[in-house]
């Protein structure tokens, strides 16, 4: 699975952006669908996934309630809709498949990865 994300930018505090990851090669509805983020000299963190069938989502503590994980199996994406933004919310935002949603906050988990897409939340 190729995975190419797309959405960051540049915000201000309490908006919001919308994060898309496109899939092609292998079947997209085989896989769970996570975002994990980065900042420099830190390790990449869990945000949120969704399973393969979009009746299960997980978020992060730090996320949860503002921001929403979807699924479109017919287009082979995954969004991230992050509403409420805040500065400490600035990263590299990366997408990432896994064929089992166990362990799905471990970055070890997740077999393909997109390259990342930048969102930098203004105080």
């Amino acid at each position: 699975v190729q995975l190419q994300a797309s959405g960051g930018g540049l915000v201000q505090a309490g908006d919001a952006l919308t994060l898309s990851c496109a899939a092609s090669g292998r079947t997209f509805d085989n896989y769970h669908m996570g975002w994990f983020r980065q900042t420099p000299g830190k390790e990449r963190d869990f945000v949120a996934v969704v399973g393969v069938s979009e009746e299960i989502t997980y978020y992060a503590d730090s996320v949860k309630g503002r921001f929403i994980i979807s699924r479109d199996n017919a287009k082979s994406t995954v969004s991230l809709q992050m509403n409420s933004l805040k500065p400490e919310d600035t990263a590299v935002y990366f997408c990432a498949a896994a064929q089992r949603i166990q362990n799905y906050s471990s970055e070890l988990s997740y077999i393909y990865w997109g390259q990342g897409t930048l969102v930098t939340v203004s105080s």
